[in-house]
């Protein structure tokens, strides 16, 4: 299957799993309507989000997959979905980081991913609660000879703690180191993002970690894909009001826009012409 078959499948998808959270709901007859395509390629497509865990086929169509707010999945798991979308978000998410500036990331396959795109930008200090973004860093740095002696290689700080499921470090030896730092900005990946909710994630600890983080940054970028969009976790830990920024992708539906643009002072879809930012 060529490369623009499978971008096309991917929008597909993405469409299909807006229309199944929006309205609760869908019917196989419906989506091929909607899609215009075959009865077969709907019910690949469904068959493919059962397989990703957002979805649940039903006799006919699908609905959505409730998770538990104390839910939280394993990096591998969350690293295969929505592949399209992070890189688009962490290309533009990368362009706001000026070298020389001290930026932290949060665990996460959007910061994992956002790290990869950093790898360019010279002289940052990288502070972070991720062994897999660490790892991004440091390995780029062997890649070069001698560890630490590429030019303009990134200095990284690993904070401490206890490894949850994500391969994040919280607890209090990660909290007091970040308490005791100060970013420029602050690259923050999310289980959950809503109007009502703010950012939250199913994990307690994690959550105060975050808390740490927004607390020490000078400017606060989410990066999240359109499916964390209206996800609650048991534990929120930042109002929208202290984000600055939102990098999001295309999957992102009209109506959702709207109420993002309405309480945050900037928006920036990724991964179509004419991005909106703040």
């Amino acid at each position: 299957m060529s490369e623009n078959q499978n971008l096309l499948a991917e929008q597909r998808r993405a469409l299909i799993l807006d229309e199944v959270r929006r309205r609760g709901g869908v019917r196989v007859n419906e989506l091929t309507r909607k899609l215009n395509v075959s009865d077969m390629t709907v019910r690949r497509d469904l068959d493919a989000l059962a397989r990703q865990g957002v979805i649940e086929k039903v006799h006919g169509g699908a609905v959505p997959v409730v998770e538990a707010s104390t839910h939280e999945p394993g990096f591998e798991a969350k690293s295969a979905l929505e592949l399209t979308a992070k890189e688009d978000i962490a290309r533009a998410a990368a362009a706001m980081a000026v070298p020389g500036s001290a930026i932290a990331l949060s665990g996460g396959t959007t910061t994992y991913a956002l790290a990869q795109q950093l790898l360019d930008v010279p002289d940052l200090t990288v502070v972070t609660n991720s062994v897999r973004v660490a790892d991004v860093f440091h390995a780029a740095q062997r890649s070069g000879g001698t560890a630490g002696t590429r030019p303009g290689a990134a200095t990284v700080v690993l904070t401490g703690g206890v490894r949850t499921p994500s391969d994040s470090l919280v607890g209090p030896v990660a909290d007091q180191a970040i308490a005791s730092l100060h970013f420029d900005v602050l690259f923050l990946g999310v289980h959950g993002i809503s109007a009502e909710a703010g950012l939250s994630t199913p994990n307690l600890a994690e959550a105060e970690t975050n808390r740490r983080f927004v607390q020490s940054a000078r400017r606060v970028v989410v990066v999240a894909d359109h499916t964390k969009w209206g996800t609650v976790g048991l534990s929120s830990f930042a109002t929208l009001e202290q984000v600055d920024t939102f990098v999001t992708d295309a999957g992102l539906s009209a109506a959702a826009r709207e109420e993002i643009e309405e309480q945050l002072p900037g928006l920036v879809v990724a991964g179509r012409t004419g991005d909106a930012g703040a």
